[in-house]
């Protein structure tokens, strides 16, 4: 069974505080549901299109895991830390090769 992966990416933050109430939450939410993070922050390059904005991957062993934390009551206690206004993001859950 492959691996899925979490690429979160943050266009713009809004309120730091918020932010970081939500990464206190989200960390060990998405570690107990079997989260393991490979890299988290500013691009080192960026290349291409891309843009210079901070960026976090998280490696799951399977797509369903990775869906599942999304979902997981702590992890639905994280985004209700960060609300609706103190950051625009995406999140795009993939599946490894």
């Amino acid at each position: 069974m492959p691996k899925a992966y979490w690429i979160s990416e943050y266009h713009a933050i809004h309120d730091e505080a918020a932010l970081q109430a939500y990464a206190q939450l989200a960390g060990p939410a998405l570690t107990a549901s079997g989260g393991r993070f490979l890299a988290r922050g500013l691009p080192a390059a960026v290349k291409e299109h891309g843009k210079q904005m901070r960026t976090v991957l998280i490696e799951f062993d399977s797509l369903q895991a990775a869906l599942d934390a999304y979902q997981s009551p702590g992890y639905k206690a994280a985004l209700a830390a960060l609300g609706t206004n103190a950051a625009v993001r995406d999140i795009r859950i993939i599946e490894g090769a």
